[in-house]
């Protein structure tokens, strides 16, 4: 079997740049739609499938930076972990998480505008600048970091599971086909199996972001409960069944999503180390 090779760091941020842009704009109608089904206005109200590209362009800003700083910093850590390649999971879990971290320092900030541009909480006509400037107005700097932690609350467990199972997959099918790297297409389809996985297991996760980034109460003058009181009152108040509110668009969409991800990383990194 052929040796692969490892991509360079400015190699990882570029390709990932391109992978996060291209998935983010292709699914945005899913992901609008799963965050409407998570909203606790209910579906319709929040838009129901009328201006499905609400919000794109906060993604636009933000889907290459943070899947850039995914990428770079996940191949950097895959490299300086000074694990046994029998703990070969463990390391792709510990360097997924804090490549999640990295990458959501710049994510959190557009999703904020997203979810409110998404569920018309400024009002239908408002842009995704204008949202900004209303969160900034009214918030401040902390108010694009709303549900950060929630984020990484959901991301982490996300990606332990996603990118574990993914390196798996494509580690079994490389022994299976005896050839390395795998091509994109090959790498697309493990991708895509991980990603909906992961996305299923962690639906409750992601409704408890959203319903913290549509919370406009300010938790220094009103008293906002804590994700566990959420969590209870979610499922209390709605059942068991709001907890996985949206979760086949959500696995249907980090599923495809995952293979357009993963397979244009793929490409896009053999692509610059064989030029």
């Amino acid at each position: 079997m052929v040796t692969e090779r490892k991509p360079t760091f400015f190699q990882s941020l570029a390709a990932g740049g391109l992978a996060g842009t291209a998935v983010d704009i292709l699914f945005f109608p899913i992901d609008t739609v799963k965050t409407r089904l998570q909203s606790a206005q209910g579906f319709i109200k929040a838009g129901g499938f009328r201006g499905i590209y609400k919000g794109v362009g906060s993604v636009v800003v933000g889907s290459a930076p943070g899947a850039a700083a995914f990428f770079s910093t996940y191949e950097a850590m895959k490299r300086s972990i000074p694990l046994h390649d029998q703990l070969a999971p463990v390391n792709h879990m510990l360097s997924a998480s804090v490549g999640e971290v990295a990458a959501c320092l710049i994510r959190v900030p557009t999703e904020v505008i997203k979810t409110r541009m998404q569920t018309s909480t400024y009002g239908a006509s408002a842009s995704s600048f204008k949202a900004a400037t209303l969160v900034l107005h009214h918030e401040g700097i902390p108010g694009f970091y709303r549900g950060f932690w929630t984020t990484i609350m959901r991301e982490i467990p996300f990606t332990s599971l996603q990118f574990p199972l993914y390196e798996f997959l494509k580690s079994r099918l490389s022994i299976y086909l005896d050839r390395k790297p795998l091509y994109a297409h090959e790498a697309a389809v493990c991708g895509s199996i991980a990603g909906g996985t992961a996305a299923a297991l962690t639906t409750p996760l992601d409704v408890l972001k959203t319903r913290v980034m549509l919370d406009l109460r300010d938790p220094s003058k009103q008293q906002v409960p804590t994700l566990p009181m959420r969590f209870q009152q979610i499922y209390v108040q709605e059942g068991a069944k709001a907890l996985f509110a949206g979760i086949v668009p959500r696995t249907m969409w980090i599923s495809a999503g995952g293979a357009v991800f993963l397979g244009v990383y793929e490409w896009a990194v053999h692509g610059f180390m064989s030029a």
